[in-house]
């Protein structure tokens, strides 16, 4: 071996070491196992299959013509693509999804971003949607704290199907407008127990689901009229839970001891990631999914029609207060959860209302937010265009006693990063990608059981 060939081979160790020893010096998480999900990772494969079924039918929705698997579809990556969702009453799919025609269109659009649904059987997630309003509660009758307060039934599995008990009453997401449909009327009335008996009504007269019904649930149901929605929504759950578990990432595979998984500039980027002299991600994003499961305010633009909320002196209910609407804690206004980083490459655009459309630009508003928010560039917003709608988009985002009012409450600092640490930052976000995770076609049913077309 020649000498320049040993000094390289001896450079090589050298840096191998490093990366080394680097790695085991950071508060590294554990990679996932079996017993952090629910039934411990294996559910039961007829359960999966009917809650596959459920998931892709539009017999859930008052006017069937959209199912859960219209924002949260296996091509868009369990999400939509667009910064706020077309609900009830659009046409097609992902960012070619418009906002419907005539009588049937869109009324408004789904005010938050469709978050996507990878890693969500796991245990440690207890609270769901952006503001954490169904959440795990030990002191209520249902097991969970939910808008149904105490309306919600039990028997719920876990907090996965707490949550799937919600978008089938809601006018803009799935139920429809009131007038137009009983489920949309029950949900206009505030009836929610109405809306899931109407749904299992739906579900009680296809023979083919009440025979899987029965066969899943072989204890509790023996007949038709047995069926309530709770069950679909724990098969639900489980499909979710089962068909979207992603912990084979590059990052998962490290973690495992796997020292060659990750590129050498996907670890540069996982110590500026875990370092709190660097970027110091972790803060927020740590644990075993890379989220603390709490809830913060990093000034994110505000864009879309809002939550009906009102700063002092407004009336017009384009604010959205995030975590406070649950709260009514002034503390918790702007906060809103920290999502998982499970295969967040693939699950544009970022943020509550979906305000960035670059993994890069979602990135570069953590390491300054307040000059991010002020400098926004409305044309990262993927919103299919209609006048009526456009005129709504921006009017937090237009209005600099608004903004402020966000800045005002942000609680990250500013820090400086070079642009190539920025990149580092970048090819460790990809290594959280599962490979599996890039083609999730084989979860989509060829057919559902209400014989309604599966395409949007």
């Amino acid at each position: 071996m020649t000498k320049n060939r040993k000094t390289l081979c001896f450079l090589y160790a050298s840096v191998t070491l490093l990366f080394s020893i680097n790695a085991h010096s950071l508060q590294l998480p554990t990679a996932p196992v079996d017993l952090d999900f629910y039934d411990d990772g294996k559910p039961g494969n007829l359960k999966v299959r009917l809650g596959q079924l459920l998931f892709f039918d539009k017999i859930l929705s008052g006017n069937q013509n959209i199912s859960c698997a219209t924002c949260h579809h296996t091509l868009t990556d369990t999400g939509d693509g667009l910064s706020l969702p077309v609900g009830e009453g659009g046409q097609g799919l992902g960012i070619a999804r418009d906002t419907g025609t005539g009588s049937s269109a869109i009324h408004a659009r789904v005010p938050r971003n469709a978050p996507p649904v990878f890693n969500l059987g796991a245990r440690e997630f207890t609270k769901m949607f952006y503001d954490g309003r169904v959440e795990t509660d030990s002191s209520q009758p249902s097991g969970f704290s939910t808008p149904a307060q105490d309306d919600l039934p039990s028997g719920l599995d876990n907090v996965l199907a707490a949550q799937a008990m919600f978008p089938v009453t809601s006018a803009e997401e799935m139920a429809g407008q009131s007038g137009e449909n009983p489920q949309a009327d029950a949900a206009a009335a505030g009836n929610l127990p109405a809306v899931w008996r109407i749904i299992a009504d739906k579900l009680r007269v296809i023979p083919e689901y009440v025979n899987l019904f029965k066969r899943v649930y072989p204890a509790e149901i023996t007949k038709a009229a047995d069926i309530n929605y709770v069950h679909a929504a724990n098969a639900i759950a489980a499909f979710e839970a089962e068909a979207w578990r992603f912990d084979k990432s590059p990052f998962h595979r490290f973690l495992r001891g796997e020292r060659k998984a990750m590129s050498r500039p996907a670890l540069r980027g996982m110590k500026i990631f875990f370092s709190k002299k660097a970027a110091n991600c972790a803060r927020c994003h740590n644990g075993t999914f890379l989220t603390d499961q709490q809830f913060h305010s990093i000034a994110m633009p505000q864009i879309g029609p809002g939550k009906g909320d009102n700063q002092e002196g407004y009336s017009d209910g384009h604010d959205d207060f995030g975590r406070e609407r649950v709260t009514s804690l002034i503390e918790d206004r702007y906060t809103f959860r920290t999502p998982t980083l499970s295969n967040i490459a693939l699950t544009a655009p970022y943020g509550h209302d979906g305000a960035y459309d670059t993994l890069e630009d979602m990135l570069k508003h953590h390491l300054n937010p307040v000059a991010s928010l002020l400098d926004y560039n409305q044309s990262q917003a993927a919103l299919p265009s209609r006048p009526d709608l456009d005129a709504l988009d921006f009017i937090v985002m237009d209005d600099p006693q608004r903004i402020n009012a966000i800045a005002d409450a942000n609680e990250l600092k500013a820090t400086k990063l070079s642009s190539k640490n920025i990149a580092y930052l970048i090819d460790f976000l990809n290594a959280l990608t599962d490979p599996a995770a890039i083609d999730l076609r084989k979860n989509t049913p060829k057919r559902v059981p209400s014989g309604l077309p599966l395409r949007d």
